[in-house]
This record gives C-alpha cells, structure tokens and sequence, in this order.
C-alpha cells in the first residue's frame, strides 16, 4: 500500500481517532500534574518551545505584519466602494483578528513542527523506546513534554500574531498617535465582547491540544522495527491534523454565525 493511501486510511479510520482521543486525554492529564516535569522532561519542553516559536519568532512576526497590512487595505477599499466605510474597522478586527491569526497560526505550527514531532515519536515507537520497561515513564520523559511545547508556542504565537495586528490595525486607521484611542479602545472591547472572548480562547485551545496532540498521537502507529511504516504516520499524522484544525474553525464559525 502505498503511502498516500495508508495516510488516507489514517483519516477514515475510526479506531486511529479513537486512539487519539484516548491519548489526548492521558496526555492532557500527565501535562497538568507537576510531578510529570522532571529535569529531563522540561529539557525537553524547553527545547520543543525553543524550536517551534523561538526560530521562528522573526519570520513569522514578519509574515503577520504583512498579511495584516494585505488584509486591512483590501477591507478598507471594499468598504469604500460599497460605502461601509463606518464598519470596515470592526470587519478587520473580526476578520482578522478572531478568525485568520489564529488559524493561520496553527497551520503555520502544524508546518513547521507536526511532522518533525511525528516523525521524532514515530522513531521512538520504531527503535521500541517508548515501550521499553527498562526506560522511565515514557509518556512523561518523551511524549509530554513535546505536546506541552507545542500547545505553548501555539498560544504564545497567537498572542503575538493578535497583539502585531490589533497595533497595525490602529496605525492604519489612526496612524501614529493617540488621538483614536478611545475610539478605538470602544471598538475593540465591543469586539471582543464576552462571549466573542470566551469562543475565541476555546477555539485557540482546540487548536493548541490539536496540534500537539495529534501527530504525535498517530506517530504512536508506527510498527516496532518496521522503518517503512514512519512515513505513512508521519503523513497520516498531518492529514488528521489539517482535517481537524479546519473542522474546529467551520465549527466555530458555524457557532458564530449560526
């Protein structure tokens, strides 16, 4: 079979989603007890953190600057021609901020760390280290710690990506001083209402423990000692990972706008 077919398998097979699940839950539950974050194991949170948001910390900072300043000129001329000019300030603040940061946000993880996390876990499970007694708790000196750091440079990568195009959306709109701030402290707090805030954080946590959770949740897959199987979980992995973060923003869309 090859691998395109097997990672297809991985997505529309409902034992592989219910093994992520029960995984996610243990993981979830290791990653919240103090006890699980030995030395080894925060080495290693520390290092996936380092690798997943810290590297990347410039480009993509850089990458949302410029989709932000794309975004607010085209919501801008098209509330211009079609005389909204009053709202467009709101439309790029629900836009941009509540929907495409976050998702772009976690794509853009998922790119640059689902596979190299699947693959490094796929390793593990091939070489037989995650299920060797002889090893400490594996889930907790291994798996752990790398969902941890993954779910942390999602939201610390959210957070930055948000605060970038809130700061660039005031200098568009009122440029570089502090004559619109009440205006648009107004706008922003009416955006980001109470329930707005409340489905806005869950989304971003969905999207945090999917990421995190799920390649390394399929990497688990791999056949002890059989190295033909690390591609097709790696690449299983990040199909259910793609599937998934599209289907927790339709949802959440669907909620909003329902």
């Amino acid at each position: 079979m090859d691998d395109s077919r097997f990672a297809g398998a991985f997505l529309f097979r409902p034992r592989s989603w219910r093994r992520v699940l029960r995984f996610g839950g243990i993981a979830i539950v290791a990653a919240v007890s103090p006890s699980t974050y030995s030395v080894r194991a925060r080495e290693v949170a520390v290092r996936q953190v380092y690798y997943t948001a810290w590297q990347v910390l410039p480009g993509y900072a850089a990458a949302t600057a410029l989709l932000s300043l794309f975004l607010i000129e085209v919501v801008a001329a098209f509330a211009h021609k079609y005389g909204i000019s009053a709202y467009s300030l709101e439309l790029v603040l629900n836009v941009l901020v509540l929907e495409l940061v976050p998702l772009l946000t976690a794509l853009f993880v998922a790119l640059r760390s689902g596979a190299a996390i699947s693959a490094e876990v796929a390793l593990l499970a091939v070489n037989g280290e995650l299920d060797d007694a002889a090893a400490a708790n594996p889930l907790h000196a291994e798996l752990v710690p790398r969902i941890a750091g993954a779910a942390l440079s999602v939201a610390a990568l959210t957070t930055l990506g948000c605060v970038v195009a809130v700061m660039l959306t005031y200098v568009a709109y009122y440029g570089f001083n502090v004559a619109g701030a009440t205006e648009f402290t107004r706008i922003v707090v009416n955006v980001f209402d109470g329930p707005e805030l409340v489905g806005f954080l869950f989304k971003c946590l969905l999207f945090g423990l999917a990421v995190a959770i799920i390649p390394a949740a399929t990497a688990l897959e791999a056949e002890r000692g059989v190295l033909r199987s690390l591609p097709a979980v790696v690449l299983g992995g990040l199909v259910k990972l793609f599937f998934a973060i599209l289907m927790i923003e339709a949802a959440a869309l669907m909620m909003k706008y329902a």
